[in-house]
């Protein structure tokens, strides 16, 4: 399911209904100042990984660490890397910069379909990257 996981994040958005249920939610301090609880099932979580995807087209997710198995909790770290095309607002960076950050995901696993998510990821580092003032 991991892999599944990585390549959804990856663009794969094919693997959103095998690996998350309709119960999906989401806990997160978001871009846009949302805490991600309006990210439900799997139609939303392709939504919220478009729109991160969005200025970074090629933005490649790999695992760091883990994945750390408890129970029915999964956690990793990842870094994610990609060139900036544009369109994020603020960024003074130019379009062809590449970025890379890390973050940490736990999941909770029920009836073999991930239900709930926490993302932190290390955002000061990718505004800073892109220039955001």
């Amino acid at each position: 399911m991991l892999d599944s996981w990585i390549r959804l994040w990856n663009g794969d958005y094919g693997q959103a209904a095998g690996i998350i249920s309709p119960r999906f939610h989401v806990h997160a301090a978001l871009l846009d100042g949302g805490d991600g609880s309006s990210v439900r099932g799997a139609d939303g979580l392709v939504d919220m990984v478009r729109q991160i995807r969005a200025p970074f087209p090629d933005l490649r997710f790999s695992v760091e660490v883990g994945p750390l198995i408890d129970g029915q909790y999964a956690s990793l770290r990842w870094t994610a890397t990609g060139t900036y095309a544009g369109g994020f607002p603020g960024a003074k960076a130019e379009p062809g910069a590449v970025v890379t950050f890390t973050g940490n995901d736990t999941l909770r696993v029920k009836s073999g379909k991930f239900v709930e998510y926490w993302l932190n990821a290390d955002t000061l580092s990718l505004v800073a990257q892109l220039q955001v003032t």
